[in-house]
């Protein structure tokens, strides 16, 4: 079999930590913030989720590409990680869905990477000192040159990035079998397997640009409105759409950045994780019913519950009475949000991911949960 030139890759941290490699991918130089994934399975969901756009992601998992790329499996419609660092890579994909190896794929949409490198040791680092800006280059040979060219790029706080993934232009996935709700989704990022899972509920989703307005929501007359998953520091964000629908007493869902927003919206403030929260194995409960699920997770900022409240208890907001709906077992980071109106719930969000294509699916219910209340919204209006 033939197999292309090794060429050397260096990977420099901003604190300049430094490991030397092997070229895995596209050659180049790419920058980023390095952050690490713990997933075993679903590395093709990873890189093509929009939330990582503009990371580098690390795998935990030493070996990656065992099953090489297919056509099925994209959450989007291109890579979007801005670097992937991975112990040993497949040197052969076997897998009966395989149409390219990972590298052929990665090399194709020019994503630059590394591999050979001690990823326990640089996911330890990343641990211990937090995520940070990282660069990872097979031009570039000297490690100082590389530091200050990192040192000068930019940061993830601050970053206002939904405008770059989002659609340009509005679509529709239909309902599977017969019609029961129109839901109006905000794409700050969306994953293709979300509208897929609300179709099979019954669900027509209109698929908006960032950029919509609430007029644009309302002309829709839609029974919900749900916020997508997406990259970017959410203090950057614009709520005052999520803002005039609450008011209006529209059902809303949120995924991720929409948890995030929505928490904006009810006036709480937000704060980036050291190292955030990324894999398919975290475990969170759901505070209302006291279940405990395994969860996918792609987050490095959370929401912030006001100081001297307790954080188990609800606060008043000019939208109903808002509360922690979920947390994470690992740190106690709050993971979802209720808002009530009346005792009734009008709103909630997740900051995990319900529509993981790669698992796990524990928290698929949430989708079923959304129906109901929209359901239970139109039989309050009829």
């Amino acid at each position: 079999m033939h197999r292309r030139a090794i060429t050397p890759a260096l990977l420099v941290l901003e604190d300049g930590r430094t490991f030397h490699g092997e070229s895995y991918g596209a050659e180049g130089e790419t920058f980023g913030e390095a952050v690490f994934s713990t997933g075993m399975t679903g590395y093709q969901e990873t890189l093509t989720d929009p939330s990582y756009h503009r990371q580098i992601v690390v795998m935990t998992a030493p070996h990656v590409g065992n099953t090489g790329m297919n056509d099925e499996d994209p959450e989007s419609r291109k890579i979007w990680v801005a670097g992937y660092v991975v112990r040993d890579p497949a040197r052969v994909p076997s897998n009966w869905r395989a149409r390219r190896g990972l590298d052929d794929e990665l090399r194709e949409q020019g994503i630059v990477g590394i591999s050979g490198i001690d990823t326990r040791a640089l996911t330890r680092h990343l641990r211990e000192r937090g995520a940070m800006r990282v660069a990872i280059s097979t031009t570039e040979r000297d490690p100082q040159a590389l530091l200050a060219k990192v040192q000068a790029s930019a940061e993830m706080a601050g970053a206002d990035l939904s405008d770059e993934v989002t659609t340009s232009s509005a679509y529709v996935v239909p309902a599977l079998g017969e019609k029961r709700f129109t839901v109006a989704a905000i794409d700050l990022g969306i994953k293709s397997n979300t509208p897929r899972m609300m179709a099979e509920r019954g669900i027509e989703t209109h698929v908006l640009p960032a950029t919509a307005t609430l007029d644009d929501v309302l002309a829709l007359a839609p029974d919900g409105l749900f916020f997508s998953n997406g990259p970017g520091d959410p203090a950057t964000a614009d709520v005052s759409v999520l803002q005039g629908a609450l008011e209006r007493g529209l059902p809303y869902f949120g995924i991720c950045f929409g948890n995030q927003l929505f928490g904006r919206a009810l006036g709480l403030g937000t704060y980036k994780l050291k190292y955030g929260h990324r894999g398919i194995n975290q475990p969170v409960k759901d505070l209302t019913t006291g279940k405990v699920e395994v969860t996918a997770h792609n987050h490095g900022f959370a929401v912030a519950w006001p100081e001297g409240t307790s954080g188990e208890s609800a606060i008043t907001t000019p939208y109903g009475e808002a509360s922690v709906s979920h947390r994470c077992l690992n740190d106690q980071v709050i993971e979802g949000l209720e808002l009530r109106r009346e005792g009734n719930l009008v709103a909630f969000s997740v900051q995990y991911h319900p529509e993981a294509a790669a698992g796990p699916h524990d928290a698929a219910y949430l989708f079923d949960r959304f129906c109901d209340l929209m359901d239970a919204a139109r039989k309050v209006g009829a």
